[in-house]
């Protein structure tokens, strides 16, 4: 029977694109500065190191990137500085606080460091759920078994008794398939298959609630 539902953060949660496309403009600034080359110039080198370590564990960082080439940036700090560019989808809310009225455990695994939980915290997230994994507890990334049945185990759930939501194929819906839970993929977009890979396929969050319904 099913006691819990993970969910993954960016993209199926929230948005943290409004912040990107504001800070990042200010790194190409910074950044030619101190290289002595022109805007595109920076932005290409940075851009080039951020796709050389596509799904890495540095990649799901951007204080990693800010350090390889010594700005005087922290993401952290970004997310308070500009709290309103975290944006959650208007479909979530709702659906937690159902699912929370049922009962259902609820928890969070993300591949991203610590300042995920800012992220939590300051869209008002955080108190939906009762646990909270990041990379940095267990120094590992989705879809890597460890992080999802330190979760588990933290909720005191076996894996066939979880569901993972996630909009990430490789991440969640194979890390969580990986140790034996259900698996939702949120697809917003619409624009993208699973080739039937994902238990059950959404576009929002209100189709959560039949999905639950079903589920022995």
């Amino acid at each position: 029977m099913v006691q819990a539902l993970l969910f993954d953060i960016d993209y199926t949660l929230l948005t943290e694109m409004p912040l990107i496309q504001l800070f990042l403009p200010q790194v190409y600034e910074k950044l030619a500065k101190k290289l002595g080359v022109n805007k595109e110039e920076a932005r290409n080198r940075f851009l080039s190191e951020i796709f050389l370590r596509k799904d890495t564990y540095e990649w799901h960082d951007w204080n990693f990137f800010f350090k390889l080439f010594d700005l005087d940036m922290k993401y952290e700090e970004l997310i308070e500085r500009y709290p309103h560019k975290i944006t959650v989808y208007p479909d979530v809310p709702p659906v937690l606080e159902w699912l929370k009225e049922r009962g259902y455990l609820l928890g969070v695994v993300t591949s991203g460091p610590e300042y995920q939980r800012v992220k939590l915290k300051i869209t008002g997230l955080d108190r939906y759920f009762d646990v909270v994994v990041t990379r940095d507890d267990v120094g590992e990334i989705k879809p890597n078994p460890k992080i999802f049945l330190h979760a588990l185990e933290m909720l005191g759930v076996n894996p066939e008794d979880a569901v993972m939501v996630g909009d990430s194929l490789w991440q969640d819906v194979y890390g969580g398939k990986n140790i034996g839970m259900k698996t939702v993929w949120i697809n917003r977009s619409g624009n993208d298959t699973d080739y039937y890979f994902a238990d059950f396929r959404i576009r929002t969050f209100h189709e959560l609630r039949k999905i639950v319904g079903v589920l022995p």
